[in-house]
């Protein structure tokens, strides 16, 4: 059976510099679509790269007295280092200067040239180096780059002339045609109103300097940097080398772009695609930018995040995790080391790690570390298999869409709901009844399927710890053997497994201690009067167990009508919405607490306040008539435990 190809790409990397985090996570994004869709089935082809001609690069090589081969070689290898330690699973790792790219540049050029769509003329105008970009007077904000906002040179040369204006029509009624080509559709409404402005014809040649592709009829010019990049898509599709592999792979299913360039691939790159009479790609996505503490990275303000020291000190699975669950596809992200820590923590440690090792930790005491299928389940037993199998069927549909946040949200919502059924079945007591060992069976084996589950869909999120699951419960096929298919069915873990030893997957990372001198000594400490007396009976950690704090946020919140001390909040809890009346209506306006993250009971039995029900309790610390609500003291994901 032969598999359905499946062509996607990042943009290739200008080497003018190391890569920071917003790169990797572009690639990463790249990555773990790639990933997915091998788990799916399909023959996959990713490509990623670099762009290393142009006159940056040139200028960049003589501030440090080498050749610009040189220059990029040394840049380049940190590219590579990095997506070794990342684990991106590139099939091809494209670089402009081989000779492989350099034969297809000319071709195309000489192609289109010799079809009058290239022309010589001279250009006059406006052109941004580090953008390597060509800017009309009119297109300027203030005199400079409207994308980077650094000076632009005034140029005047000799150059040939791309025919964009030629096209322009057509190009408007092919994405009005086809309104999946651009993606997200705000992206797509941009490039609309740019094309309805008017296409300038581009100039594709330089003169002024020599790095780069000779053209290839007229050799004192080379091709200008972007015709030159953007035409590695169809270089390692194999255009011009490999004509079986360009009509199985091309045209491309994605190309992953951040938003600054779309312009670039869903203009320029189909207007190319349309001189050569070739299919364009199917999709251009162009995603957000990742932002540092609310502002964006810059070496100016020294907030560029280097992303091998951050997978260095976390590991590349906690980095990976980090950048596909805090950001939605399309949108900006922040990044903060703080917030990295806590859905490390959360989520990694807390949550997967937790019941890995509760399950693995229950079967080695209570059954000799052998996870045994049982005879009979019960009703509890099936409810967690119905929703294993249906999170594997969810969570395909949401990564089909590209909606990887909410694929991961799916999968961490099974792996809260396994931790509760642990708590449900109570399988320490079931332990102590010789007579309900079946029974036991029936729990042990639920937990460690959902886990084999589990695994297989978050491998394209985290590819080292994923195998590393599967190892502790035992399962002793390649974990390259990994498929969605296994995962959408329950019960293919063998009737007898033997368990391996649980060992933390997750070590949760904890902060740094507060020094001694900023503690103050408790003989200085100074105790109110008012503050209540600690007369509350003491209870045991079981007790305390039961309570299920989680962090909340507030989304809405409005008084109770004909009641002056009630509030009703709508709260977030990660994976829903709740409803709460709360006493606290003294103490805060709506408006104060509409954005707040308070710390919430959610297991408390509903009750009904006024006519409306109430799903849980927000806790507050009182003190005489003064009422605080607790919360955490920086922003965490909605529904983090609190323990």
């Amino acid at each position: 059976m032969n598999k359905k190809p499946f062509y996607i790409t990042t943009p290739i990397y200008y080497p003018s510099d190391r890569l920071h985090i917003g790169h990797a996570y572009c690639t990463t994004v790249a990555d773990a679509i790639a990933r997915f869709k091998r788990l799916a089935g399909y023959d996959v082809f990713f490509l990623t790269g670099s762009d290393e001609h142009g006159q940056k690069i040139e200028r960049k090589a003589q501030e440090n007295g080498i050749t610009p081969i040189e220059y990029v070689d040394k840049i380049v290898a940190s590219f590579q280092l990095l997506w070794e330690k990342l684990y991106i699973s590139h099939d091809d790792f494209i670089r402009t200067t081989e000779t492989r790219h350099q034969e297809v540049v000319q071709a195309i050029f000489q192609k289109i040239y010799d079809q009058g769509d290239i022309y010589k003329a001279e250009y006059e105008g406006w052109y941004c180096t580090p953008c390597e970009t060509f800017w009309l007077e009119r297109q300027l904000n203030d005199g400079k780059c409207p994308d980077c906002g650094r000076p632009v040179e005034l140029l005047k040369e000799e150059s040939y002339f791309f025919r964009l204006s030629k096209y322009q029509d057509r190009l408007l009624a092919y994405i009005e045609e086809n309104p999946d080509f651009i993606q997200p559709t705000s992206r797509r409404n941009e490039m609309i109103n740019f094309i309805k402005g008017g296409l300038e014809d581009l100039a594709v040649s330089r003169t002024t300097f020599d790095w780069g592709i000779p053209v290839p009829f007229d050799t004192k010019h080379v091709v200008y940097v972007w015709f030159d990049a953007l035409t590695n898509y169809i270089t390692a599709a194999g255009y011009l080398h490999d004509r079986e592999k360009y009509a199985k792979f091309w045209p491309a299913d994605i190309h992953l772009v951040g938003k600054e360039i779309v312009r670039f691939h869903s203009i320029i790159w189909p207007i190319i695609l349309m001189a050569l009479d070739a299919p364009l790609p199917k999709m251009v996505y162009g995603h957000g930018w990742l932002v540092v503490e609310g502002d964006k990275m810059s070496k100016s303000k020294g907030n560029v995040i280097d992303p091998l020291a951050l997978i260095d000190e976390f590991g590349p699975d906690a980095i990976r995790y980090f950048l596909l669950r805090e950001i939605t596809l399309g949108m900006d992200g922040n990044f903060s080391r703080e917030a990295l820590i806590n859905r490390t923590n959360a989520d990694l440690a807390n949550d997967l790690g937790n019941l890995l090792h509760r399950t693995l930790n229950m079967v080695g005491r209570f059954n000799g570390g052998i996870i045994e299928k049982p005879a009979v389940t019960a009703a509890i037993d099936q409810e967690l298999a119905d929703l294993a199998v249906k999170t594997a069927a969810t969570y395909e549909t949401l990564m089909e869409k590209l909606d990887i946040n909410a694929a991961i949200k799916e999968v961490w919502a099974l792996i809260s709901r396994s931790n509760k059924y642990i708590d449900e079945t109570a399988p320490w007591a079931l332990a102590k009844d010789p007579a309900q060992k079946d029974r036991l069976h029936g729990v042990l084996y639920s937990l460690a399927e959902t886990l084999r589950i589990v695994a297989i869909l978050i491998s394209p999120f985290l590819p080292v710890k994923a195998p590393q699951i599967w190892s502790q419960l035992g399962i002793t096929a390649d974990p390259g053997s990994m498929n969605l298919a296994d995962a959408k069915r329950w019960g293919l873990l063998p009737a007898v497994t033997k368990a391996n030893k649980p060992e933390p997957i997750f070590p949760r990372i904890e902060e740094k201690a507060v020094p001694a001198e900023a503690v103050v000594p408790a003989a200085q400490e100074t105790v109110k009067p008012s503050v209540p007396a600690l007369d509350m009976p003491e209870i045991t950690i079981d007790e305390f167990a039961k309570m299920d704090l989680r962090v909340v946020k507030v989304l809405a919140a409005e008084k109770v009508k004909g009641a002056d001390k009630l509030l009703t909040l709508t709260v977030d809890l990660g994976l829903e919405q709740r409803t709460i009346v709360s006493g606290i209506a003294k103490h805060y306006t709506p408006e104060e607490l509409v954005g707040k993250y308070v710390v919430m009971i959610v297991n408390l039995k509903p009750a009904k306040i006024r006519g409306i029900e109430s799903r849980g309790m927000v806790l507050a610390a009182s003190c005489d008539d003064k009422l605080t609500l607790v919360s955490p003291a920086s922003e965490i994901q909605p529904g983090s435990k609190v323990k």
